[in-house]
């Protein structure tokens, strides 16, 4: 059995969101693949997921001296607590499905704060000496992005930092079987808006199978 995180950034509900739509299609086929799979849903917009702020670095700062975790403010043991919950969360599963829209080029910035807390170098990561080293070795992920323009190809291509962020972060943790559904256009092209989005809703399901089964390799 394996467990899955299933992790969403996004305020709307299913019903106005179509990147939501897509990965609850995903969701579902999934279940009926893997029903005895652990899902374990994160609703980024619904959770406390801390910043990386003075009171991280100053509770961080004191563990590295030696000082014991109950020398530290009340602030920073419930940030730095919430931190390791999270990380450690991330690094007990097998797999991932990020889902998100694409905001101003990049993803909303809840899944940012998200992945600070999980790239902690000596727990998802670690300095060597050939440089950084990802520790999540044997893992697979995938992100599922809607985009209201066309940023596959085209002028607006290399304005593009939602999906090459997210894959960037998967590498960098040591996870190398990654892969994406993507849903673009449809506000640039509104008369084609529901075939673009049940396109991608049809990719996922098929997406779904191949994942839950292990089947699809780089």
């Amino acid at each position: 059995m394996a467990t899955l995180l299933y992790i969403t950034a996004n305020p709307k509900v299913i019903e106005q969101s179509v990147s939501l739509s897509i990965g609850k299609a995903f969701l579902d086929a999934y279940r009926s693949e893997k029903p005895n799979d652990q899902i374990v849903e994160l609703d980024l917009y619904k959770m406390n997921v801390p910043q990386i702020d003075t009171d991280v670095f100053n509770g961080w700062g004191k563990l590295q001296q030696g000082k014991a975790f109950d020398e530290l403010s009340a602030e920073e043991k419930d940030k730095v607590s919430r931190i390791n919950q999270l990380t450690d969360q991330f690094i007990a599963a097998d797999k991932y499905v990020f889902v998100t829209p694409l905001w101003n080029f990049s993803i909303p910035p809840v899944a940012k704060a998200y992945i600070d807390n999980i790239c902690i170098a000596g727990k998802t990561f670690r300095y060597s000496a050939a440089g950084p080293e990802g520790l999540m070795k044997g893992k697979k992920a995938l992100h599922i992005q809607a985009r209201g323009g066309v940023y596959s190809e085209g002028p607006a291509k290399e304005m593009e930092f939602g999906d090459r962020y997210i894959q960037t972060i998967f590498n960098f943790v040591g996870i190398t079987d990654m892969y994406s559904v993507i849903a673009e256009g449809f506000s640039q092209m509104p008369d084609k808006a529901e075939n673009i989005k049940q396109q991608a809703i049809a990719s996922a399901k098929e997406m779904a199978k191949s994942f839950a089964n292990d089947l699809v390799k780089v």
